[in-house]
């Protein structure tokens, strides 16, 4: 386990994204300043935070089912079983995973992160997605990336406004990426319920959060030069491969895996 500062205390006076989606999930890692953001928030949060972790299971799932065995997940959030090496290591106990967050309390409980198979193996790197370099360079160190890796950008990239460049961002994760790897990528959006968009950031604004929720065309944006995997950028529910359709439910998720070519 490796941090890329001093470790911070955690902040208990100021809601972090990581403990209100923790919240949003029925978790009990978070604190009151986390709730009361959560409790702001339309019912859409929570199915949206419902269905971006399953499309996290279904996309890591399907990579692993397909030959991925390397996997770099940055604002990996708090343990929350199935974790994302619990997926793939079902499938290919070989795999190995580094997990990347931000909040002080992920690393705390960054033990369960830790439980791999003997034969695969799991890490964690307290950073910030907005220095990617230092991210990459830790994750070299325990990633092979003269093979394909998994970048696993999982409802992170709404909460780095325009001016931290967040395009820019995921243009240097993704540019050392080797061929063959992917991108898994889901972002909120207001496109189908712009009549929530005043709750939602006064929600966020009030904690001290910031937030971007992004169109369609927005997101799409993160994928240029890369070649979206069917069915493309859609919904999360609507994104399955080889698992029966999910329910269709109300959502304010994008979500899309795209290969690097």
């Amino acid at each position: 386990m490796t941090t890329g500062t001093p470790r911070p205390q955690v902040d208990t006076s100021k809601p972090h994204p990581a403990r209100v989606y923790d919240y949003l999930l029925g978790g009990k890692d978070n604190y009151p300043v986390d709730r009361e953001v959560g409790k702001q928030l339309p019912d859409l949060g929570k199915r949206s935070a419902r269905q971006n972790r399953a499309f996290m299971h279904r996309a890591s799932a399907w990579l692993a089912g397909n030959g991925t065995d390397q996997f770099l997940d940055i604002g990996t959030g708090i343990p929350t079983a199935p974790n994302l090496h619990q997926v793939v290591q079902r499938i290919n106990p070989k795999a190995r995973i580094v997990y990347t967050d931000n909040d002080p309390i992920v690393l705390r409980h960054a033990e369960a992160l830790l439980i791999s198979t003997p034969e695969g193996g799991t890490d964690y790197v307290e950073a910030d997605v907005r220095e990617p370099e230092a991210i990459l360079d830790h994750a070299r160190t325990f990633l092979d990336f003269s093979r394909p890796v998994a970048l696993s950008l999982v409802a992170l990239m709404h909460f780095v406004p325009d001016e931290s460049d967040p395009y820019g961002i995921v243009r240097t994760l993704v540019d050392a990426l080797p061929s063959g790897s992917h991108l898994v990528l889901s972002h909120g959006t207001f496109d189908f319920h712009p009549q929530v968009a005043n709750q939602v950031t006064g929600a966020y604004d009030r904690g001290g959060i910031d937030l971007r929720f992004r169109t369609h065309s927005e997101v799409e944006r993160f994928f240029d030069g890369l070649d979206l995997v069917e069915p493309g950028l859609v919904t999360g529910p609507e994104w399955y491969k080889d698992t029966p359709a999910p329910e269709s439910e109300e959502n304010a998720v994008y979500v899309g895996v795209a290969r690097v070519g």
